[in-house]
């Protein structure tokens, strides 16, 4: 079983021995731990294939995981393939993030109805909706691109002014297993983000994949007490120093696959210098203002809010939804909308994610995970528009 150290030694603070412990469990093992998890109640959430994309989805066993698949990308570029072994994780990020959860797309805040009989003239009743999850949620799989984006939902969600209680009933109680990556896809950038492919905390509990001459299996550490609860379910062993170095070559050489980046020194004055460059142009020539970028965002928290009533105007319903600042109605006020074309909703995108987003929260709005350059239906590139706005100078201040 785990490592005394955590589930014996008492007289030593939990924090202090669970650091020090890794263990490794045969891949056949994973199974029990989604039932361990599911066991104490978590509807457990993770990857599996879907219409051509690995997608999140309820887990009711190992069964359901995407065994030996892997996908392609590029710009504008996503295709699932067959892996030449059984990994169950070695693929990179698939079009949907955890926010699907979190922040979900749709949420209905209330409803009213007249009671029946009472007539056009009768007291409407406000109905209040329950808007967290029937079960506190189970995320299997979540990349360290993935738990720093949550860490930034936290930060603009439940630690500004104004908290988001819908994100933080869902939020509350969530158990996290993070999953290492040793593999990065074309379009990923996490490295010079300084989110990943590395998990160094935020997860209950963090696997690394290992593949090889010692077998299929798991490198694993505990990152909670509940985390280490779940652990001692499980038929574990001591990590060797094998097991631990080829644990931390697969995330290096993941980090050393990654051929596009972001600087990030200056880059705020960057695009704030650059308000006019004519780069704007070139983007907009693309951009189809699909709001597909927004979509697969894992940060991206905007929302609009919408009544709605059947044909008797007996019921009427409150729902909040996904919006984009790349939709028409989004920056409409008094007299029309602020940004009409579709340069404008770019810059304001990429300039509130990479600038003004410090300004508001203290950090980058963007991760790396790179999907915004997978999904974005003509190819474009936030880090190559950075690197051509670096290269062409500064063009006038907004």
């Amino acid at each position: 079983m785990v490592a005394e150290s955590v589930l014996a030694t008492r007289e030593t603070s939990w924090s202090e021995a669970v650091s020090q412990v890794h263990a490794v469990f045969a891949a056949s093992e994973l199974g029990r731990l989604i039932e361990a998890v599911a066991r104490r109640g978590y509807a457990v959430l993770g990857p599996t294939v879907r219409d051509g994309a690995i997608v999140y989805d309820q887990i009711e066993s190992a069964q359901d995981l995407p065994a030996g698949w892997t996908d392609e990308q590029a710009p504008g570029h996503y295709r699932l393939k067959r892996r030449d072994d059984d990994a169950l994780f070695g693929y990179v990020v698939g079009p949907q993030s955890w926010k699907k959860y979190l922040h979900p797309a749709e949420v209905r805040l209330f409803s009213a109805e007249r009671p029946p009989g009472e007539g056009q003239g009768g007291t409407f009743r406000i109905l209040n909706n329950e808007t967290k999850p029937k079960a506190p949620q189970a995320f299997l799989g979540v990349r360290a691109c993935e738990l720093a984006a949550i860490a930034v939902q936290d930060r603009v969600l439940l630690e500004d002014k104004y908290r988001d209680a819908v994100y933080g009933a869902r939020r509350a109680g969530a158990f996290l297993i993070a999953v290492q990556c040793t593999q990065s896809a074309a379009t990923c950038f996490c490295a010079s983000m300084g989110t990943g492919p590395a998990v160094a905390n935020g997860a209950d509990l963090i696997l690394t994949e290992l593949l090889g001459a010692g077998g299929h299996r798991f490198l694993v550490k505990a990152g909670s007490e509940r985390g280490a609860e779940v652990l001692s379910d499980l038929q574990t062993h001591a990590a060797t120093d094998a097991d631990l170095h080829q644990a931390e070559t697969g995330v290096q050489e993941a980090a050393s696959q990654q051929v596009r980046r972001i600087e990030n020194d200056g880059i705020k004055e960057l695009l704030y210098q650059n308000f006019e460059h004519p780069r704007w142009d070139h983007i907009a020539a693309r951009c189809l203002t699909c709001a597909n970028c927004t979509m697969v965002c894992p940060t991206c928290f905007c929302t609009t809010v919408e009544d709605v009533s059947d044909v008797t105007g007996d019921h009427a319903e409150r729902w909040r939804r996904w919006d984009s600042c790349f939709t028409g109605s989004f920056s409409y006020i008094h007299g029309g909308s602020i940004r009409t074309s579709s340069k404008a909703r770019y810059r304001q995108w990429m300039t509130h994610k990479l600038a003004s987003w410090m300004d508001q929260f203290g950090s980058s709005g963007c991760v790396g995970c790179g999907r915004c350059i997978t999904w974005c239906p003509v190819g474009i590139d936030i880090t190559e528009e950075v690197r051509a706005l670096r290269d062409g100078g500064s063009h006038g201040n907004p």
